[in-house]
């Protein structure tokens, strides 16, 4: 899918695919019955690194790269993860607001030209819940990045996600890839 067409999308569905040593995870539109459509984005995430790094690629072959995100440092208490185009041009960057996510989960995402958003989980009973109580951390979250867009968690024993994209100028990169890291790096 070019770009042109993939920044005209409004709603992504976003499933995570369990495997042993990586986490994958596999972005496609939405079809008018709700089921998933054409695949967008596949993303891999490397197990027990130091530093973070995820590749999303166009699709399963991972021949071309559409975008990755990497940590800045080791240890990531809100130093934040650069997110780059296929061709390595930085595209945006977001931080978790490791104060503000100590009961409820707040991360900030920047794109130039446009003001800073903030997403937080919607609900602060599900965030504490899921906090202290182990055997519930399957709850599902809901994150609300302003008017921007929304990633809602599917209820189900897989992980699987609605993205709505309500900001037209909103890289769709950048939202793939704060949408994954919701999932890979939320209980770090």
């Amino acid at each position: 899918m070019d770009l042109h067409t993939l920044q005209a999308q409004q709603r992504l569905l976003v499933r995570q695919k369990v495997t042993m040593m990586v986490n994958r995870y596999v972005v496609c539109l939405e079809n008018p019955d709700g089921s998933e459509g054409p695949m967008v984005a596949f993303a891999e995430q490397k197990r027990m690194t130091l530093k973070e790094q995820v590749t999303l690629y166009t699709d399963e072959s991972r021949s071309q790269v559409l975008a990755a995100f990497k940590a800045r440092n080791v240890i990531d208490l809100g130093s934040g993860y650069d997110v780059f185009d296929g061709a390595g041009r930085p595209i945006g960057l977001f931080r978790k607001d490791f104060g503000q996510s100590l009961l409820r989960s707040t991360w900030h995402l920047d794109q130039p030209g446009l003001p800073t958003v903030t997403g937080q989980e919607r609900s602060m009973l599900v965030s504490v819940l899921r906090r202290f109580v182990d055997s519930l951390s399957w709850l599902p979250y809901h994150f609300d990045f302003g008017e921007v867009f929304s990633v809602v968690k599917k209820w189900g024993l897989r992980d699987r996600y609605v993205v709505d994209i309500r900001d037209p100028r909103i890289d769709r990169r950048l939202v793939i890839a704060m949408a994954v890291a919701l999932d890979a790096l939320q209980s770090r």
